[in-house]
């Protein structure tokens, strides 16, 4: 395998060095090269922030640590802030205000519930926010892209239980 391998990856370097003279210093190129600007898209902004937010979420509510679930809720608000400046407009419509207008008041009744430590409320509102999430998609022309509450962890190295 191997001297399969380094005959290819020479070749590809060749060939990128042929194109580009620049590409001859390394198969990635100048390491003292400034990045490209990063501009991801509105998929992978929600696919990076905003869904394992609001998983996690539902996660350290299920298990009742209002600590985790606290810190969890700041991350999901950041984590649209990001969005809403990184994309300011999708589909001609204003980020900032779809996000407000979605998920601004269920996230105000989960604060409410954290502070409260009241798990029926976390839940409702959790809920109401899960629906909300789906509710806006459905306005941006991608109904088929449906939020649930966690039925399971996706993150085998993590405790959500309360650790005293």
């Amino acid at each position: 395998m191997r001297k399969f391998v380094l005959p290819l990856v020479t070749g590809v370097m060749m060939a990128a060095a042929s194109l580009h003279p620049a590409m001859a210093q390394s198969a990635f190129g100048d390491p003292n090269a400034e990045p490209a600007p990063f501009n991801p898209q509105m998929s992978a902004l929600m696919s990076m922030l905003i869904q394992p937010r609001h998983a996690k979420l539902g996660l350290a509510g299920q298990a009742e640590n209002w600590p985790l679930a606290g810190y969890m809720l700041k991350e999901l608000r950041q984590g649209f802030l990001v969005v809403s400046r990184a994309v300011p407009r999708w589909k001609g419509l204003p980020v900032p205000d779809l996000v407000d207008a979605s998920v601004d008041q269920p996230m105000k009744l989960i604060e409410a519930a954290i502070k409260l430590q009241y798990k029926g409320q976390f839940d409702q509102a959790y809920a109401q926010l899960t629906e909300r999430c789906n509710a806006c998609h459905t306005t941006t022309e991608h109904p088929y892209i449906v939020i649930k509450a966690p039925d399971a962890s996706a993150w085998p190295n993590q405790d959500f239980g309360v650790k005293r």
